[in-house]
């Protein structure tokens, strides 16, 4: 089997790697609440934070 001479250092791997990128961010659906968003991330609908479709954080109102 062939092995590698040399180690590869992690600069001249990820500058290879850098190519490797999507060109636009991916987006998803929420299944709850129907809005478009990126992917791993919170989002706000009407002052209320989801993530995943579930419910993070609630708006509070003071009075």
């Amino acid at each position: 089997m062939a092995h590698p001479k040399r180690k590869v250092s992690k600069t001249r791997r990820d500058k290879r790697r850098t190519h490797y990128k999507s060109d636009l961010p991916n987006l998803a659906k929420c299944p709850t609440t129907g809005t478009v968003h990126v992917y791993h991330r919170a989002y706000w609908v009407d002052g209320d934070l989801y993530y995943k479709g579930q419910l993070v954080m609630q708006k509070t109102t003071v009075e």
